[in-house]
This record gives structure tokens, sequence and C-alpha cells, in this order.
């Protein structure tokens, strides 16, 4: 369905753009089989070294391959901006709007600007991310919790792209901050244990005072080999909360810490999100956070009580602009801190990423520094 997809958009780039460009027809159609092959690297580096690209490539074939790929999409995404702004200056002035249109050195223009863009996303999302420092003020905190810090890890995504040494400068970042709980909102790799699980080693040298709780995301699901990977965490010493709870004391008071699981389990038989098993054996007073990996549930999430949630998912979005469909797919939570009642949600851009879209602009990684601060 995807390729398809990316079929149907390179038609386009191809009328719009390499159509466009000044030169010989033999140049033109170079170009246009060009952007081809770039829309559809998976097909052919799958068929080519017989896996998907982030499992059997090395990295810096995986960074070249998400440059020309990401600079596809963006070359896509500004030649239908500029035919938008061609057709809406076509009543105004017949003259300017068919100069917006035409083809030319214009167009050249267009592809370098989508080259250099795609250069500096690709570098933004393979970079270890800077440390994203959040206050949220959490009405009905209990007060011995105020300052409390949470350091939020989300979306590792390790693969080749982020491979051990990517993770493990994380893990010494992460733990330079001193936090007094760690938490890792899904999606912690791609792919299976016997592949990718030396990348994921690292993890197990996460340190808080309360531990490092974690929750699975879809990601997860996704290799068939769930109940290994949950094995593994745990052998790292994560605690994995599969609509379960802890219970964190602080200063002579209580907060519970529920975490649920991701609806792809669905798909495999596996037990869904589940909040009234995972609240089981908590006292119905007691004040409790939620971690989760996708955002969307946000609202049902507020309506039990919860005080705060904390999820990934999104990314951020990635790109500003078509991140407006990130958040359209996720019930408008895509980055950063919302109220949603009286419930506080946060939702990290993501400390990695998929490596099939490794591009970022307007929409930096981070692991995030999570100050809590009693409200009303």
């Amino acid at each position: 369905m995807l390729a398809l997809f990316l079929a149907a958009v390179w038609l386009y780039v191809a009328w719009r753009f390499a159509r466009g460009l000044p030169g010989s027809r033999g140049v033109r159609w170079a170009v246009a089989l060009l952007l081809l092959v770039m829309a559809e690297y998976r097909l052919w580096a799958s068929a080519i070294f017989g896996g998907a690209p982030a499992q059997v490539l090395p990295r810096p074939a995986l960074i070249v391959l998400a440059w020309a790929f990401g600079g596809f999409l963006l070359l896509a995404m500004l030649m239908l901006l500029r035919d938008i702004l061609g057709l809406l200056a076509w009543p105004l002035h017949k003259r300017v709007g068919r100069r917006i249109l035409a083809g030319g050195w214009h167009v050249v223009g267009i592809g370098v600007l989508a080259a250099l863009l795609a250069g500096w996303g690709v570098y933004q999302a393979v970079k270890v991310p800077a440390v994203k420092r959040v206050s949220v003020t959490v009405p009905h905190l209990p007060p011995a919790f105020d300052g409390y810090r949470i350091a939020q890890l989300s979306d590792l995504h390790a693969t080749r792209l982020l491979p051990a040494w990517w993770q493990a400068a994380v893990v010494r970042r992460t733990n330079a901050l001193d936090a007094n709980l760690i938490v890792i909102t899904g999606d912690l790799e791609d792919g299976t244990p016997a592949a990718r699980g030396a990348d994921v080693r690292p993890l197990g040298n996460l340190r808080a005072s309360d531990g490092v709780l974690a929750v699975p995301g879809n990601h997860e699901y996704y290799a068939g080999a769930y109940r290994s990977w949950i094995k593994l965490f745990r052998q790292l010493g994560l605690d994995v909360l599969e609509n379960a709870h802890v219970v964190i004391h602080h200063d002579g008071a209580a907060l519970g810490v529920v975490g649920l699981t991701d609806r792809a389990a669905d798909h495999l038989g596996l037990p869904g999100p589940d909040l009234a098993k995972a609240r089981q054996g908590l006292a119905p007073d007691m004040p409790f956070i939620v971690l989760m990996h996708r955002p969307d549930t946000a609202r049902a999430i507020a309506r039990s009580g919860a005080l705060l949630e904390l999820a990934g998912h999104t990314h951020g979005g990635q790109i500003v602009g078509p991140s407006l469909l990130t958040k359209w797919a996720n019930e408008g939570f895509v980055s950063g801190l919302y109220k949603v009642g009286t419930m506080r949600l946060y939702v990290s851009n993501g400390t990695g990423l998929w490596a099939g879209l490794a591009i970022r602009l307007g929409r930096p990684s981070e692991i995030t520094l999570i100050t809590l601060h009693a409200g009303t």
C-alpha cells in the first residue's frame, strides 16, 4: 500500500518537477528515474539485501538513504506548495500565476532547497538529542512530590541507524540528570531480540533512585517477538508495566504510576490497554499518573481521575506543517504539554525515531526532564 502511494507521489513529482527542468528530454527522464529510485528505496533495498534496510544496511548507507527519501518527500511538498500558490495567483494576475506554475531554473532552485532541508533534517533526526526541561503544574499533586523529577525517554527505535553506541550516549545523558524516576513510553526497538538485542542492552545502565519504568509501544509487537522483548527488557532491569502499576513513596507520600499496553496487542491476541485492570489494587483515593505510548485516548484517561499522562508515539509530527496530519490522527495531541480537563498530558517528540522516515524539521528529538509542581 505504501509503495503504491509513493508511486502516485512520484508520478506527480515527475510531472511537475522533472518535466519542468531545463535541459534535454534525456536529462529530464534521468532525473525522473532517479526520483523513482529515491521514492521506492525500501523495495529495491529489501530485494537486493534480503531484508528491511534498517536491519541489514550499515549506518552511513541508512543516512544517505534517509537523505534521499527525505529529499524526495520535501520536493513533493514544495512542488505542491508552489502549485497551490500559482493556482491562487492565477485569478488575480494571470501572468504571475503562469510564471509560478511554469518550468525553468526556479524549479532547479526548489530541488536544491529540498536537498538542503533534507540534509539538515536528517542530521537533526540522528544526532544524540538534547535535554528538554519542562515544568508541569499538576492539580492535586501531593505536596511531597512538589519538585519531583521524571526523566522521560520515548521512541528510542534501536536499529542500525540508532545502534548501541547511540543508545549508550542517551543513557549517559539521562543518568546525568539525576532524576527521581526514569520512564520509557514505548517503541524501544525495531526488530527481533536476535538482531537488535545488543543495541538495547545499554538501557540496562539507566539509573534513578525510584527505578526505571517502561511500557510497550506498537513497535514492540511488530516483529512477532513481543514476549521475548519483554523478557529481555526485564532482564536489563526495566520494570515493564503491562496494564499494571507501581506505587512510588516519596517524603512520606504515595503516588501510583500506572502503565498500559498498546492497542497493537489486539491483532496478536495479547492484552490491549486496560486502565481498570491496571489500577486494581490501588487505593481508590490514591493519586496516580499514567504511562501510555499513544496519546489519542487522553480524554478517556483524564475522566478516570489521572493527574498526569506521559506519552510519545507521534515523534512530534517530525516536520512542522505536515505535523498537522499527525495531530489530526492523534485526536489533537502531537507535541508538548496539554491540559485535558484537570489532567496534564505531556507528549514527547521522541528520543529517537523510526528509521523509515529519519528526518526532523522544527520538531527536535528530546530527552525530557519533567519537574512536577503541586497546584490547584
